[in-house]
């Protein structure tokens, strides 16, 4: 209902109070989320603030004493409580509260489970893999800070930081880190340096507290907006047994502001030292291989092939000249040996042969009475030339034949042999067969 006013004819201000109280009534009983701060207590009645989580608002709320004491647990500042409540207007103050009627605390357990859920969602989609996690540069340029306005984890940071490497930078953006404006500025912040290219590290810092102050960090947005980064983020929220969702989505985690700075700063003088004895470790080897090497160079040089190079070609010249000569003597001895195989032979043939038997008898026969001659005068005996190439061949007598190897059979049936020298050999008939052999010797002797 309205009433239609003017300068002229204003409304009195208890009427306007009136009229708004009876706008507030009508709205009857609510349930209410929210937090608890400014807790107080006088006389029967309980005072307390309940505050938005996410954004800046917040109402006045006074309670019974005996509904805020009939909770279990009590709630205490930064609780999160559920309260039915009815909204009241005080006319003579202009003032609105809210009267609670009863009073449930939200448990941390609730809370878990919301977090859980959130946290299962956000891993069905990836945004937890390990594939997605960026490794840290070794000696980063420019690190960006996110942190609280004079907070202990922006000193933290920057002396642990510029303790171990001096000469590093940073870009600090102090935002709120808890309450409603957290989950905004931080994401505003993460952005800003995000689209920074002198930055190549990025820490969002904060110290310890309770779950519900460190609530902002577990929000949904401010995940998906580290997820979506370019640059690498380190996450250092709380302490040790923390672990809201951002240290699951951020690429590296640290348990602590100064931890973080290990992290991501290297300590110059553990690197000094790696360098020395990196430095010194090559030396070893290097010093190492080159004993080594010489040890082997010298043995080779010691070796009697490169100490003294002609003594190894005299040596092999002195195998030659023995090879030489037992290759002479062998080659002497087996033709020695031949020699006298060949002289037997001829000697056993000449001995064998029956034109040698017949000049030996014409030789040996004595001269007739009478007919002597002394010797040197008148006319020699004529004898077979002991020369086998002045020998003629005899004629072929009657049924014989000509032998023309040096083993020619004297027939199918004979069991005589005879040695031919030269070619020739006096005709021999087959044993049994004929008698005969040129000049009367017998096939006994032919054998």
């Amino acid at each position: 209902m309205t009433s239609k006013t003017s300068p002229e004819s204003p409304l009195p201000i208890r009427t306007v109070l009136q009229m708004v109280g009876g706008w507030i009534g009508k709205l009857g009983t609510v349930w209410v989320e929210g937090e608890i701060t400014d807790l107080s207590a006088r006389g029967g009645t309980v005072f307390l603030t309940l505050r938005d989580p996410i954004a800046n608002v917040s109402a006045r709320v006074t309670a019974p004493r005996g509904v805020y004491e009939a909770t279990v647990p009590r709630p205490a500042n930064g609780s999160r409580v559920v309260l039915h409540v009815k909204p009241d207007f005080w006319v003579n103050r202009g003032s609105f509260a809210f009267t609670a009627l009863e009073m449930r605390p939200v448990g941390v357990g609730e809370m878990l489970v919301r977090l859980e859920r959130l946290r299962q969602l956000l891993a069905a989609e990836g945004l937890f893999n390990a594939d997605r996690k960026r490794r840290l540069p070794f000696l980063p340029g420019t690190i960006g800070l996110i942190c609280g306005r004079e907070s202990a984890a922006e000193r933290d940071v920057l002396e642990n930081s510029r303790r171990r490497w001096p000469a590093v930078t940073f870009k600090v953006e102090e935002v709120a880190v808890q309450g409603p404006y957290a989950v905004g500025e931080v994401t505003e912040a993460l952005r800003k340096l995000d689209a920074d290219s002198s930055v190549e590290v990025i820490v969002i810092a904060r110290g310890g507290g309770s779950l519900e102050d460190l609530l902002p960090f577990s929000d949904e947005t401010l995940v998906r907006a580290v997820s979506a980064c370019r640059t690498p983020v380190v996450s250092a929220i709380g302490h040790e047994q923390d672990s809201p969702l951002l240290d699951l989505v951020a690429d590296v985690r640290a348990s602590t502001p100064t931890d973080a700075a290990k992290k991501v700063v290297p300590d110059v003088g553990e690197q000094l030292s790696l360098v020395r004895q990196l430095r010194d470790r090559g030396r070893r080897v290097m010093s190492g291989w080159l004993d080594r090497e010489m040890s082997w160079l010298t043995s080779v040089r010691s070796r009697p092939s490169l100490a003294d190079p002609v003594r190894e070609l005299e040596r092999r010249a002195e195998q030659a000249e023995a090879l030489r000569d037992r290759a002479r003597r062998s080659l002497s001895s087996s033709l020695d040996r031949a020699a006298d195989d060949l002289a037997h032979l001829r000697a056993r043939l000449v001995s064998l042969s029956p034109r040698r038997d017949a000049r030996t008898r014409l030789r040996d026969r004595p001269a007739p009475v009478g007919r002597r001659r002394p010797p040197g005068q008148g006319r020699r005996a004529r004898l077979p030339p002991d020369d086998p190439a002045e020998r003629r061949p005899p004629e072929r007598p009657r049924g014989g034949r000509r032998l023309t190897s040096a083993h020619d059979r004297l027939g199918q049936q004979g069991q005589s042999r005879l040695d031919v020298v030269d070619g020739h050999a006096p005709f021999v008939a087959l044993v049994g067969d004929q008698a005969g052999v040129g000049g009367g010797a017998s096939s006994a002797s032919a054998r």
